[in-house]
């Protein structure tokens, strides 16, 4: 799931970090496990070893929170026990909208929730977020804009928490709106249909089953366009998995967790031959990262669309004594090419222009598409 640098959080974030951000974060928006120890790793958390004496462990929530907002661990997240099962099953509180950060550094709607308060109150795909509470959304990473889209931390973040928003339609007036955070299911998975035989899978984060979703999605399909824009990870094993749907076998990452380097691989059978292309950009995360860096160093799928966010560290959960979950960082990951996304990010092999719009990506897409294709 993403992540707010420096911050404790209640819930997981749709745009924070190696973990999946909902449709409310990097989208903007929260993402929430398991009822006994937590098992997957989210991309901000790896395997568990069995045996494993986890850090942590044997703190109280008050140390927890403590350790997370000393800032040492810039990753490190706190749940609550509620707050970690939303995120593993795909809910957050949010407004249900999404966002992305353009190459001129302004704030736009990426993907808005159907029947969510960001849709109730006119807020439509493309819209420039202008502010946040007064803040100017521009002047934010991305992963605070998802912070505040989300509330804040602690007992404040509840259902009914009220959020000011400034956005703007292009060659339209600003709108001032106030909008009621609520409680809701995660669209993990979007399926378009843009021309005859091709298939447009969009995926905000990686949660429980996300990666057979994928699979039923593509099913057939004579060209396919994976959008990661936005996707600010979420469980690492649902990004292999979502990886073996188009690699037969093979590397996908590696990592290290205190000295042991660890082989992340596909499972065999995936398709290596239908034409694909990974939309990425400034939202795209962790997890997110993980998958299209191992797409495109196994020469099995080409990057359009900006440069992604940078966040190649993972994060291992520990349970606490009462049920919450303290993530730390255990390491850092590599692509099947040996490369670090951590603070550099993935260059797109076809970079979208500067000044380009969400749709501009969208187009640049299907034209590289349509190139595989006749290839």
């Amino acid at each position: 799931m993403a992540r707010t640098p420096r911050g404790v959080r209640q819930g997981a974030a749709l745009t924070l970090v190696f973990g999946t951000v909902l449709l409310a974060g990097a989208a903007t928006g929260a993402w929430g496990g398991p009822t006994t120890a937590p098992g997957p790793l989210s991309a901000d958390a790896a395997h568990r070893p069995a045996g494993a004496d986890l850090s942590g462990a044997d703190l109280s929530p008050q140390q927890a929170e403590q350790l997370v907002a000393s800032g040492e661990d810039p990753w490190a997240a706190y749940y609550s026990p509620q707050a970690y099962q939303d995120f593993t099953q795909g809910r957050y509180l949010g407004v249900g909208l999404s966002v992305g950060r353009g190459q001129d550094g302004s704030t736009a709607v990426s993907q808005v929730q159907p029947a969510g308060p960001a849709e109730q109150a006119g807020i439509a795909p493309g819209d420039r977020l202008l502010h946040i509470d007064g803040v100017p959304a521009d002047r934010l990473p991305v992963t605070e804009v998802v912070a505040r889209l989300r509330g804040p931390a602690g007992a404040d973040r509840r259902a009914g928490s009220m959020v000011a928003l400034a956005v703007q339609r292009q060659g339209g007036p600003v709108r001032e709106l106030v909008l009621r955070r609520r409680l809701l299911a995660a669209q993990e998975v979007t399926v378009a249909h843009p021309r005859p035989g091709v298939v447009r899978v969009a995926v905000r984060g990686f949660t429980d089953g996300v990666a057979e979703q994928v699979r039923a999605a593509v099913r057939g399909a004579h060209g396919v366009v994976l959008d990661l824009r936005g996707n600010s990870g979420g469980l690492v094993e649902e990004a292999v998995e979502t990886a073996s749907v188009f690699l037969d076998g093979g590397p996908v990452a590696s990592y290290e967790a205190r000295g042991e380097r660890r082989e992340l691989t596909a499972a065999q059978g995936g398709d290596t031959t239908t034409p694909l292309v990974v939309l990425v950009d400034g939202g795209t995360m962790s997890a997110a990262e993980l998958l299209a860096g191992a797409l495109q160093d196994r020469c099995r799928a080409v990057l359009v669309g900006a440069r992604t966010f940078g966040k190649g560290t993972v994060q291992q959960p520990s349970r606490l004594a009462d049920g919450s979950v303290l993530e730390l960082t255990v390491g850092r990951y590599r692509t099947p090419g040996g490369r670090s996304p951590d603070g550099t990010g993935l260059i797109p092999d076809a970079p979208l222009p500067a000044g380009g719009t969400p749709e501009d990506a969208a187009a640049l897409a299907d034209t590289v598409l349509s190139g595989l294709g006749r290839g």
